[in-house]
């Protein structure tokens, strides 16, 4: 498995998650739905603070403009969710040996911080660093005291890595080499008006505490991001010789009456501007992030503009879809009869791993939701064009 690197990870994303993981997300949307039935709005906080669907764990500041509440209202409801959550259901059931495998007590405690510093880069989940550690070690049946400790030293690193990046970037006269320009796989649009670069972050949320921050040349400012994963992808874009400057969450693109914030505009030496967005490798064939993908692709090529989903890895879209994997004969007997949910594909999906699955997803344009898990044969419909 690839560790959070010393120096923001840069290590490539394709070993660091598995199904297992998959499975972790199932038990946990299955406890969040629960105790919606007690609490609906509190069930909201957490999914959206722990990323239990598609999407990276949101910041404390949008969820609270979302719940028209304070930031450390939606804290406190957050960890008073848990906490009824984590009574509810006490862990050592056969729900939560997933858990124990993944995290199992009485490992060192660094051995248990590499792992869950890996998880976190791979699935662009920083944000929620401490609350994702916390309680995924107390469902693996960690003591309280021991689950804080070690989701602290998690916090701790990260922390400690973003102090450092920034001095060293501070120090820097000429940038790093870069093996490769990040603009070598956008798909550019086809000629017409070009929008121009903006200015300005459209994020509402641009400015919230819990995000990182660190000044980059090319831009001649401070620059924001979520995670060591975007932090990784503006590091590779201040180094490009092919970038001339860049904006971070540039616009807004609504979608069904909520608003895609996509990671970064670029304008190139050559004038050309094109919409790079960060997903993750362990989730870009999720149902949802496909179709973000389309829609923001069909934004940025109106507007004249290139576009290239990102995905931490040299394995991209294009690259899972040529991936060389069969579907399991009972997997696809199965589709054949209707959706599959997890236990379903626990018991015909067998040798597949994780990328095995997202590259039949994309190739066969199959369907794969989560939270809770749901796989379906048949076209995906994706809105926007082909």
């Amino acid at each position: 498995m690839a560790v959070h690197a010393e120096e923001w990870g840069e290590t490539d994303l394709a070993g660091a998650v598995g199904l297992e993981h998959e499975e972790m997300a199932e038990v946990v949307a299955a406890l969040v739905a629960e105790h919606a039935e007690r609490s609906a709005r509190e069930a909201e906080i957490v999914a959206l603070r722990l990323g239990v669907g598609a999407a990276p764990p949101a910041t404390l500041s949008r969820i609270a403009a979302r719940q028209d509440i304070s930031r450390d209202r939606a804290r406190q409801l957050h960890t008073r969710a848990v906490g009824h959550i984590l009574r509810a259901h006490p862990p050592g059931g056969s729900a939560f040996a997933v858990f124990a495998r993944g995290y199992p007590p009485g490992t060192p405690d660094q051995r248990l911080v590499r792992t869950l510093l890996a998880e976190i880069y791979a699935t662009d989940a920083d944000l929620a660093a401490n609350e994702l550690a916390y309680l995924r070690l107390r469902l693996a049946g960690h003591p309280q005291e021991d689950a804080r400790r070690i989701a602290g030293y998690v916090m701790q690193r990260i922390l400690g890595w973003r102090k450092k990046t920034r001095r060293l970037l501070a120090g820097l006269h000429e940038p790093d080499p870069v093996h490769g320009s990040v603009l070598g796989g956008v798909e550019w649009a086809d000629g017409g008006p070009r929008a121009p670069l903006p200015s300005r972050s459209a994020r509402p949320d641009a400015d919230d505490d819990g995000r990182g921050r660190f000044y980059l040349d090319s831009v001649g400012r401070d620059v924001a991001f979520d995670s060591g994963l975007r932090a990784r992808l503006l590091r590779l874009l201040d180094a490009d010789p092919a970038v001339e400057t860049f904006q971070e969450d540039p616009v807004a693109v609504e979608l069904e009456g909520v608003s895609l914030y996509p990671g970064v505009a670029v304008r190139g030496v050559d004038g050309r501007i094109a919409l790079i967005d960060v997903q993750p490798l362990s989730r870009v064939a999720l149902h949802p992030n496909r179709v973000r993908a389309r829609v923001l692709r069909a934004w940025a090529h109106r507007n004249g503009w290139g576009w290239l989903v990102w995905t931490g890895s040299e394995i991209g879209v294009d690259e899972l879809a040529a991936r060389a994997v069969n579907a399991p004969e009972a997997l696809v007997e199965r589709l054949r009869e209707g959706p599959v949910g997890w236990a379903g594909f626990a018991a015909t999906g067998g040798g597949l791993e994780l990328l095995d699955l997202a590259a039949l997803v994309v190739r066969e344009g199959w369907r794969w939701e989560r939270a809770p898990f749901r796989l379906s044969a048949g076209a995906d419909r994706l809105p926007g064009p082909s």
